[in-house]
C-alpha cells in the first residue's frame, strides 16, 4: 500500500483529462475520429487553443493521431481514459448513486 508510484501515476492520468475543454475532446472522439478544424468547428475554440489541448492528451498517449491526406485525425488511444469518460457521462447505462 505504500507503493505511491503506481497512484501518481493514476493521479497523473487524471490531471491530464480534468480539464473541460480536454473531456469534450476526448467525448467527442470515442464518436469518431476527427481532424483539429472539426474539433475547433465543433468546440468553437481557436486551432491553437484546440491544438494545445491535444498536445497535452499526446504527450500523455491519450489521444493518437494519423496521417489522413494533408490532415492528421484524432483518435482515443487509451482504453482506461475512454471507460472513464465514459462512465462519467453515464453512457454506459450506470445509473449515479449517492449516499
Amino acid at each position: 500500500m505504500r507503493d505511491y508510484s503506481r497512484y501518481q501515476r493514476d493521479a497523473d492520468l487524471l490531471k491530464a483529462i480534468a480539464h473541460p475543454v480536454r473531456l469534450c475532446i476526448i467525448r467527442g472522439l470515442l464518436d469518431e475520429e476527427c481532424n483539429v478544424s472539426t474539433m475547433q468547428e465543433c468546440l468553437g475554440l481557436p486551432q491553437s487553443t484546440v491544438s494545445q489541448h491535444l498536445g497535452v492528451l499526446r504527450a500523455r498517449g491519450i489521444v493518437t493521431a494519423i496521417r489522413r491526406g494533408v490532415s492528421m485525425c484524432y483518435s482515443v488511444a487509451d482504453d482506461r481514459v475512454a471507460a472513464i469518460v465514459r462512465l462519467i457521462s453515464r453512457e454506459n447505462g450506470g445509473e449515479r448513486r449517492d449516499g
